[in-house]
């Protein structure tokens, strides 16, 4: 199988699949490829944080034009898949000199299955883009087909938790992924000062408690498949349930418009989370660590690209109010301003490039110390 994800994500999905326990786990570029029965396929899209869908490869050819595609397509017996009263949609990805147009190869593609039911049984399925009993991926690198069905179904970001949004919210794979590449694993107590609608929030109480990602979720595409097994789905629920833990410290979420403190609490009832978060309505400019240890910090703060704010003088807020009223913390946030991030005033420890959409960013890193970084190393340095 081949799990697809963000640029950057690559070794963090990786992981996640061996911890899972998925065989033959190899890195590409935007994907993981690994092996795993049907049950481990239920099991991957229930738990995995930085999958953005699960494909299934069926069949591989070699095409240059589209007589060859048409006939590579033909070479697949689709009544294994689908049956002639069912509903499918392809999806295309094109990386070719031979085939320029995704729409085109997806038009040919429908017309072999189309033609193959025609002729073996008189009548043919129909194309559903909605809710399709199949959802067929195509992809085309060179001259190199590959023909997978897409075991998941909408995105795997659409958790089911999140019905209420802001202005931009931040995608849940890749916010779970900004986590999982920060260190957060629940050990220490977290703050999202700016929450938005919640996700970050909601992302880190679940990889606390190790709770699956997608417990949320209404369906997947493998439910409509002709092999789908209630009772074996069930029954892998149950066994990733039953590895929920607890979770000690606190996560809280700060946001000054009282919109998105709405927006959050909603969602964060939504995914059942309300008993690990507390959310409130202030200005993280006027806060201070309230926490005793050490302190997670993540964050997703505006970028001129989406709000009407003052750059230069909001993130020189940040970088202050980080280095008087939070020691003990590590912060990280993820901004495409990469301008901006000179206003800070502080030297990240780390930058990890990704990209928001299309837009590249920076993921940062900064480390406030109790005390002054000089008396952390040298603690005589003070006496004279």
């Amino acid at each position: 199988m081949i799990a697809k994800t963000f640029f950057g994500f690559e070794e963090i999905l990786a992981k996640e699949l061996q911890t899972l326990g998925a065989q033959n786990v190899e890195q590409g570029v935007r994907m993981v490829s690994f092996m795993g029965d049907k049950g481990f396929m239920y099991k991957a899209n229930l738990s995995l944080r930085t999958a953005l869908k699960i494909l299934k490869p069926i069949y591989f050819f070699k095409a240059n034009n589209e007589q060859a595609l048409y006939k590579g397509i033909l070479g697949v017996n689709w009544s294994k898949y689908i049956n002639a009263n069912q509903t499918f949609v392809i999806d295309t990805t094109v990386h070719s000199e031979y085939f320029n147009h995704s729409e085109f190869v997806s038009q040919k593609c429908k017309d072999a299955i189309v033609d193959q039911f025609r002729e073996r049984t008189g009548s043919r399925p129909s194309i559903d883009k909605a809710y399709p009993d199949l959802r067929i991926n195509i992809h085309i690198d060179k001259d190199q087909v590959s023909v997978a069905l897409d075991t998941s179904g909408n995105s795997l970001n659409q958790r089911g938790y999140r019905t209420a949004t802001n202005i931009a919210p931040i995608n849940e794979v890749l916010a779970a992924g900004i986590l999982l590449l920060s260190g957060w694993e629940g050990q220490a107590h977290f703050l999202d000062p700016m929450c938005g609608s919640g996700t970050f929030l909601a992302e880190a109480a679940m990889i606390a408690c190790n709770i699956p990602a997608n417990i949320n979720r209404r369906e997947f595409a493998f439910e409509k498949w002709n092999d789908w097994d209630n009772e074996l789905f069930d029954q892998i629920m149950n066994s990733l349930l039953k590895k929920v833990t607890e979770f000690r410290y606190s996560i809280k979420g700060y946001d000054k418009a009282p919109s998105a403190i709405a927006k959050a609490k909603a969602n964060i009832k939504n995914a059942n989370l309300e008993e690990y978060i507390t959310i409130e309505e202030r200005n993280f400019f006027d806060t201070e660590k309230e926490s005793e240890g050490k302190l997670h910090i993540v964050f997703n703060p505006p970028y001129d690209e989406r709000l009407d704010i003052h750059m230069e003088e909001f993130y020189k807020n940040i970088g202050d109010t980080l280095k008087k009223n939070y020691p003990g913390t590590d912060a990280w946030f993820i901004t495409a301003n990469l301008e901006a991030l000179k206003f800070v005033g502080l030297k990240p420890s780390r930058k990890i490039k990704l990209f928001n959409g299309s837009l590249e960013a920076r993921l940062v890193k900064y480390e406030m110390y109790e005390g002054s970084k000089r008396t952390k190393f040298n603690p005589t340095s003070s006496a004279s």
